[in-house]
Formats: C-alpha cells, structure tokens, sequence
C-alpha cells in the first residue's frame, strides 16, 4: 500500500498516538522499529500518518509503554483500521477536508460540547440561514460550491437522530439570536427550530445572555468519543480550523465550556428567565 498524500485528521491523530506509546515506553524511532520488526522509515511514516500499524504490532507497543487501560488501547486500534467512508465521503470534491474531518469526528462522537458567540451552531441551523451564512462568508465562492456546502452542513444534522446520536450540549451566546440574518421570516424560521432542538432527549440548549458576565470570544467544539483521551477540541477560523488533541488542551477547553454552562441560563422551561422563554420573547416580534 502507498503511503498518503494527505492524510485526514484522524489519521494524524492515530500517527501521533503511536508517537506519545513509543515515547512513553522510552523507545527511539530505530528501537520501536526493531521491537515491531519494521524499518525505521515505516514507523516515521506511521507517526506522521502516512501509513497506518497493523493491530498485533500496536498491541507489541502498548504493552512495552506498559499500565495502558485496555479500553484506551482497543480505541485506538479500531481508530488505526478505520477506512474513514461515510456520508460525507460523497463530498471529498466539493467542500474543503477539515470539514469532512470534522464531520467524521461527529460521527465518531460520544458526547459533543459547542460554544458559538455569534452564529446558530452547524448542527442546528435551518437550511436557509446556513445558505445566508455562506453567502456572507469571508472567501468568495461560485453558487454550485455554495450549494455543496450547504447540503454537507443539512447532511451533518443527521447525526443527532442515528441509533448511536451523542449528547450535544450547546451553549449560544444572545447576540447569535438577536442578528436578523437574511431577514425576518428567516429568523422566525430559525428560532423555531432552536424551541424544537431543546426537546430533543439528546440536546441540551443553554443561552448566555447579554445581562451576563463578559462571554468568552471564541468558538470552539469538544468531540469526546467513548474512550475520552482520544477527544478532540476544534476551533475554527475563517483560514484553517485548529484541532487540538492534547489531553491538557482538552481539559483547558472542557473547564471553559463547564464556566459557560454554569453562567448562562438554565435549559429548561421552568424558571422565570431560561434559554426556552428567552428564545419564545425574541420570536414574539418575529411572527
């Protein structure tokens, strides 16, 4: 098999938890290599996710980095041999790779944490406001790449209703929901859907209200699969999305999004001023 051009995330991903095992069990490139009777130059090609390990030789690694959890082992073997075709394999020509690496992520996603200071979160949006979301983007594109884009962002929304949906929790800055973006009916249109989200058994909605303390400025999404030391953290930006995949960045970003939840307003529709009436007394102006 050749090596890859381009590797997807989750390939750099397993790449680099191949490299943090042979560091952990004190290895050179030449002597993991010698352990796992490969060359050199395959175990290079393995940490930078080029190529992948087969599950016998990770195995050989794990117990040479020794006091592994097995759980944490067989995850990331299975994240090694995964062939990375789903729906969004459909879309490699039409939309940019973070955004098919970060849909495979939600798809491989346990539980899903999102902060958003200025927009619907992707996962929520109708598909007329990400239509008015990508045509007051930064980068100009033609109205066929608009359309793939908005049809890849519609797709994603599938997996809050699959036989495995993770538990999305979001909180969404008041601000995202006061902006009339693309007009009136497209808004009503929009807070309607939020009002249905939050009675989904799986999503928890939470709105940080402008009466709050100062918002943290950036969004960002924490993926945490099943086996949570293979979670990653995304921040996107206009040019190239970070991800970041270390279990200090992790935590950095967990502990954010855990002072967010505790700051903004309750869930349910039980109080006198939670995320449920605050959304209903922004639609009233609306219908």
């Amino acid at each position: 098999m050749g090596l890859r051009a381009n590797p997807t995330y989750r390939q750099r991903r397993f790449g680099a938890e191949v490299r943090k095992l042979r560091e952990r069990a004190k290895l050179s490139v030449g002597e993991s290599a010698a352990l796992m009777g490969m060359h050199q130059s395959h175990i290079s090609n393995v940490e930078s996710g080029r190529t992948s390990l087969s599950a016998e030789r990770l195995r050989r690694l794990a117990d040479e980095a020794g006091d592994l959890d097995p759980a944490y082992v067989e995850a990331l073997i299975d994240l090694g041999q995964q062939s990375g075709k789903g729906w969004w394999s459909l879309y490699r020509n039409s939309v940019r790779a973070p955004l098919l690496d970060f849909a495979e992520l939600e798809a491989g996603a346990e539980s899903i944490a999102c902060y958003e200071p200025m927009f619907v979160p992707g996962l929520l949006q109708t598909r007329a406001y990400a239509a008015a979301v990508h045509r007051g983007g930064y980068v100009d594109v033609p109205r066929s790449a608009e359309a793939a884009a908005v049809d890849f962002r519609v797709e994603r929304q599938r997996v809050l209703s699959g036989e495995s949906a993770p538990r999305l929790h979001m909180v969404v800055h008041e601000a995202a929901l006061r902006v009339t973006l693309g007009g009136r009916a497209l808004m009503r249109d929009q807070l309607l859907r939020l009002i249905d989200a939050c009675h989904l058994p799986n999503v928890t909605l939470q709105v940080l209200p402008f009466d709050g303390p100062v918002p943290f400025g950036t969004p960002f999404t924490v993926l945490m699969p099943r086996v949570r030391e293979l979670s990653t953290v995304v921040v996107p930006h206009v040019e190239n999305s970070l991800y970041l995949g270390e279990v200090e960045a992790v935590s950095r970003y967990a502990h954010t999004f855990a002072k967010l939840t505790k700051a903004a307003l309750p869930p349910e529709a039980q109080h006198a001023k939670d995320t449920v009436r605050l959304i209903e007394r922004l639609l009233y102006p609306l219908l």
